[in-house]
C-alpha cells in the first residue's frame, strides 16, 4: 500500500552525523568494504515487565529498500567538508547488506538481537539511527499496548492518542504498533487509511456545547448516524443530564426509526461509580444492549482497578498513556558490532567491555532459538547459539544463567524454533511482508505462548535467555583475555 508512511523514497539522511564522519574515515583508511556483523538488541523491558513485542520491521524494510542519496543530499553534505571521494561514493551508493530479523509481533526479551546486519562496515554502520528510531518506538508502544489490552480482560481497547503523541510519525506509527499488539482500532484517520486499521470516533464535547441544550445535540447526532449512535454524556452532569438525555434520545428519536442506542461514553469523573449508576439507569430503561465506553488518562493499572472495583464498562478509549508509553517512554535498544570477517572469510568475534555488566555485549554471529514445552505449547526459554552450531532436536538439553552459571535447568520434551527470517540478501529484498492483520494475529498467538507469570505487571517471572556452552565459552575467554590485557599480562 502506498502512502506517506509507506513510500518514503529518500530517508538517507535520517542518520546521526557521526555515521557519515565514520563512513568517510572507513573509506579513507581502506576499510569501507570490510565485512562486519551488527546486532540491534535491548537491555531491559520497559516498566520492569516480563517481555516486549517486536514491532516496526515493515518501516525498516521500506527504509532499506529505498536507501539512496539524492543530489540535494550530496550538495547539503558537501557544505560540511566531505571531500569529492566520499561524495562520489554516496552518489553511487548501492545497498549490499544481508539482514535478518525476528518477525513483527514476536514476543522478545533482553539481550537477544532483534535485527542482525552483515555487510560492508561503511553501509552497516550507516543504518544504526534509522533502525533504532523505528524499532525502539514501535516496540515500545506495542509492548505498552499489550499490557493495557491484558488489563482490559477481553474488553475492546481503542487507541485514542494522536493529539498527545510526539509528532506526526509517533501518532501514526504508534497507532500501527498498538493495533499489532491488540488494540481494536484507532481514532487516527490517516493511520486507518495507510494501514487498513479500523477507525472509531463519534463526538467531542464541542458538539454538545454548540447546541442550546444537550438533548438537541444528541437528537441531531442520532439523526445523522442512526445506526452508530454513541453519545458523550459527561459534558454537563452524567447522571442528572447526560444519561437521562441519552435515554430520551433512544426512546424519542432512535426507537421510532427502528434503531437502538449503540452506546454512551464517559470521559471524566469517578468512572466506577458513574458506570455502575449509568448501567442501572440504562437497564431500567430497557437499554441493556447499550454499551458503556470510558476514556480519560487510562492505563493498565487504572483499567485493572476499575474492573476489580466492579465498574460496568464494555470498552476503553486509551490515549496519552498508551501513545507516549508515559510511565517509561524509552525502549532503549542499541546497535553494536558483534563480529568481523578477515580476508579469508573467518568470523572474528568482537565484544564491547564495560564496568557495567549490563553493557557487556555478546560476541559472534548468532542464532536465537526458542524452546517450547510439548505438553503445554508454552515457551520455556530462548538460547543464543553461534550461527554454525547444531541446534538441539529433542534430546535433554541443559540451559544455564550466563552470569550465575550455577543456576541451571534441563529441558526435556520440547520443540525448537529458530526466530530469524532473512529479509535482505546482498541488498535485495527477499521477504514477503505480511499484512497488518497477519501480524496482529501472529502477535496474539505469541502472547498466548507465554505463561501468565511472565505477563504479570509487577514482579513478573524472569524468562530465560541463555547462551549455548560454545557461545558462553567464547565470551568468557574474551573477558579473561581483556582482564589479562588490563593487568599487563
Amino acid at each position: 500500500m502506498n502512502g506517506m508512511w509507506n513510500d518514503r523514497t529518500n530517508m538517507s539522511l535520517l542518520t546521526d552525523f557521526y555515521e557519515l564522519t565514520m563512513g568517510k574515515g572507513y573509506l579513507d583508511g581502506g576499510n569501507a568494504d570490510k565485512i562486519v556483523y551488527f546486532d540491534m538488541f535491548f537491555r531491559t523491558v520497559p516498566e520492569s515487565g516480563g517481555y516486549a513485542i517486536m514491532a516496526g520491521l515493515e518501516q525498516v524494510i521500506d527504509y532499506l529498500d529505498n536507501l539512496k542519496f539524492s543530489e540535494d543530499d550530496l550538495t547539503f553534505l558537501s557544505k560540511y567538508g566531505f571531500d569529492d571521494k566520499f561524495i562520489d561514493y554516496l552518489r553511487h551508493f548501492e545497498f549490499k547488506c544481508d539482514v535478518w530479523a525476528i518477525p513483527e509481533g514476536t514476543v522478545v526479551f533482553p539481550r537477544e538481537p532483534l535485527i542482525k546486519v552483515r555487510g560492508p562496515v561503511i553501509q552497516a554502520q550507516l543504518l544504526e539511527t534509522a533502525l533504532l528510531c523505528t524499532i525502539n518506538h514501535q516496540s515500545l508502544i506495542a509492548t505498552k499496548t499489550a499490557r493495557i489490552v491484558r488489563a482490559a480482560e477481553g474488553r475492546p481497547v481503542m487507541e485514542f492518542g494522536a493529539r498527545r503523541a510526539q509528532g506526526f510519525d509517533a501518532s501514526v506509527l504508534g497507532a500501527r504498533a498498538a493495533y499489532i499488539a491488540g488494540a481494536a482500532g484507532t481514532s487516527c484517520t490517516i493511520c486507518g487509511q495507510q494501514f487498513n486499521i479500523p477507525l472509531s470516533g463519534t463526538m467531542a464535547h464541542s458538539w454538545v456545547m454548540l447546541f442550546d441544550d444537550e438533548f438537541e445535540a444528541f437528537k441531531a447526532y442520532a439523526e445523522s448516524y442512526p445506526d452508530k449512535t454513541l453519545l458523550l454524556v459527561d459534558t454537563y452532569d452524567v447522571l442528572k443530564s447526560g444519561i437521562p438525555n441519552a435515554i430520551r434520545c433512544a426512546k424519542e428519536v432512535l426507537e421510532p426509526m427502528g434503531k437502538r442506542l449503540l452506546g454512551i461514553r464517559i470521559d471524566s469523573g469517578d468512572l466506577t461509580y458513574m458506570t455502575q449508576k449509568a448501567r442501572k439507569m440504562l437497564d431500567d430503561a430497557g437499554l441493556k444492549d447499550c454499551k458503556i465506553t470510558v476514556s480519560n488518562a487510562l492505563d493498565e493499572y487504572l483499567i485493572r482497578d476499575l474492573i476489580s472495583q466492579g465498574a460496568c464498562i464494555d470498552s476503553f478509549g486509551v490515549g496519552e498513556r498508551l501513545i507516549t508509553s508515559k510511565a517509561e517512554p524509552v525502549f532503549g535498544g542499541v546497535y553494536k558490532i558483534s563480529a568481523v570477517e578477515d580476508d579469508e572469510g573467518n568470523v572474528i568475534p568482537k565484544m564491547k567491555i564495560s564496568e557495567n555488566i549490563g553493557k557487556v555485549t555478546t560476541p559472534c554471529n548468532k542464532e536465537v532459538v526458542r524452546f517450547y514445552d510439548n505438553a503445554t505449547g508454552k515457551a520455556m526459554a530462548d538460547v543464543l547459539f553461534v550461527e554454525d552450531e547444531d541446534i538441539p532436536d529433542g534430546e535433554p538439553y541443559e540451559i544455564f544463567d550466563p552470569n550465575e552459571t550455577w543456576k541451571a535447568k534441563v529441558l526435556e520434551n520440547y520443540t525448537t524454533r529458530k526466530l530469524y527470517v532473512k529479509i535482505f540478501d546482498n541488498g535485495k529484498l527477499i521477504y514477503d511482508k505480511p499484512s497488518i492483520t497477519e501480524i496482529r494475529n501472529y502477535c496474539t498467538k505469541e502472547l498466548d505462548s507465554l505463561w501468565d507469570s511472565v505477563k504479570r505487571f509487577e514482579n513478573p517471572h524472569e524468562y530465560y535467555v541463555d547462551l549455548s556452552p560454545k557461545l558462553w565459552k567464547i565470551k568468557d575467554d574474551m573477558l579473561h583475555q581483556f582482564r589479562h590485557i588490563r593487568k599487563g599480562v
